[in-house]
């Protein structure tokens, strides 16, 4: 597969079709928002001819250059994390895309599936037939695909060899780059985002299940009155029924996946001030507060990124299924259940209840068994291309990291030749939002260090 992807700019040998239709000047920056149409089947001759899909990316320029320099600037491309997130829509530059703009044009990709290109969810998927059809067709959107594209707009572009930028699963996508693309690729920075090459999705989280217990002991050892106002919480979702806004119940088991505020050092106090004003006086009792609700509502609903339930353990799979590695390596940490008697909140992990209890997910509760089930995905890393590499890279792994285990990411690391780790315990998985500036400048200087 790896030798093939250069062949994927068309069907022919031609560039894919790409239109730039609309460009914009503000807030000290330029704008141009790149159409392309890619091949749905990046990896067959019968795919390459048929069907094609649209994809997405908005160019950022800083205004300090003129046009004509700005013509002249190498390529950074960033890729989003996700799986199923759309790529940052910037109000201005500032952190790291500040720092990268001194140097190059950033391209902010929307990977398929995502954002403007071809999305995907419950409305727009049953467009693709029966539900097998459905889970078929997206065994098209992980990351050799969004590689491909990749790949694709840069040939479409008339770019060099570019700098790729991967954060979280950004980072994963950046691994199946060099595994399978090197060629079209100068450097590569990686930020919490160095994947397992290989094993079961179960190691990767019975990891992230022992992490992320050690972070809500760092929690509610900082915030120790929280312990009992969530302990109050599942207990009161045990006995009354609460609705949130989009109408779908809150369980003991929706409400801890507001742990994902653990990941982060700039989000995780905002878990303190969701929870103090949890629960209000009424005429019937007490209940949860409308604020509480519409607040947890947006960080448990899927709605805006389905991609995520969807296809979350997928990009851990190859060659064998997951069959729900999450929810069955949750037996082993019981701590974790929504029956325990002071649950502990949790963290990156998908169960099969989510297409139960998620409006935004429930018609898709089939498609996602299929691909559960699914056992014979193809490769996402070629190691012994990876161990001969030859591209700078350069990764930030986070000492705590609740999301990408520090562990397994220093495994990886070893297994690509040349790649140079930076470890910090500074930051969490969302370091590049907490000094984006600095770890971006760091990153780019040791990349470059290498070519000295």
């Amino acid at each position: 597969m790896g030798a093939s992807l250069l062949e994927t700019a068309s069907s022919d040998g031609c560039k894919v079709p790409h239109s730039v239709r609309a460009r914009h000047t503000y807030r000290g920056m330029r704008t141009a928002e790149h159409y392309f149409q890619v091949p749905l089947d990046h990896f067959s001759e019968a795919g390459r001819r048929g069907e094609t899909i649209s994809v997405f990316a908005r160019e950022y320029v800083s205004t300090e250059h003129s046009e004509a320099e700005a013509a002249g600037l190498p390529w950074l491309l960033f890729l989003q994390g996700g799986p199923g997130g759309r790529g940052n829509r910037f109000p201005s530059l500032g952190g790291w895309s500040k720092a990268a703009a001194k140097d190059f044009r950033i391209l902010m990709l929307d990977q398929r599936g995502t954002g403007l290109s071809s999305p995907v969810d419950r409305n727009t998927l049953p467009l693709r037939g029966t539900d097998a059809e459905q889970a078929d067709y997206l065994t098209h959107f992980r990351a050799d695909s969004i590689v491909a594209d990749a790949e694709a707009i840069r040939v479409a572009l008339d770019s060099a060899p570019w700098t790729i930028y991967g954060q979280s699963y950004g980072g994963f996508c950046a691994l199946s780059y060099l595994s399978f693309a090197p060629e079209g690729l100068r450097e590569v920075l990686v930020t919490g985002g160095l994947a397992p090459l290989g094993g079961s999705a179960d190691r990767v989280y019975r990891a992230t299940f022992q992490r992320v217990a050690a972070r809500n002991a760092e929690y509610f050892d900082w915030y120790p009155e929280d312990r009992a106002i969530v302990t109050r919480i599942a207990r009161h979702l045990r006995e009354t029924e609460e609705v949130l806004p989009d109408g779908g119940r809150l369980t003991v088991e929706r409400f801890q996946m507001v742990g994902s505020f653990l990941g982060g050092n700039t989000r995780v106090d905002a878990l303190h001030h969701l929870l103090e004003d949890a629960f209000v006086a009424t005429p019937g009792g007490e209940r949860l507060s409308d604020a509480f609700l519409e607040q947890v509502r947006g960080l448990v609903s899927r709605a805006a990124n389905p991609l995520y339930a969807l296809m979350h353990e997928s990009i851990y799979a190859q060659d064998g299924a997951t069959n729900w590695a999450a929810w069955r390596v949750l037996e082993e940490f019981p701590e974790f259940r929504p029956d325990a008697g002071e649950p502990l909140l949790t963290g990156e992990m998908v169960y099969p209840w989510y297409f139960e209890q998620d409006p935004a997910l429930h018609p898709l509760q089939d498609v996602a068994r299929l691909l559960a089930e699914k056992d014979d995905w193809a490769p996402l890393y070629d190691p012994e291309r990876l161990a001969l590499n030859t591209v700078p890279v350069a990764a930030a792994v986070y000492t705590d990291d609740i999301y990408v285990d520090r562990e397994l990411s220093l495994e990886t690391a070893a297994s690509v030749r040349g790649l140079q780790v930076w470890e910090t315990g500074d930051f969490h998985h969302d370091g590049i939002a907490d000094d984006g500036e600095a770890i971006f400048g760091r990153l780019l200087g040791i990349s470059r260090s290498a070519r000295r």
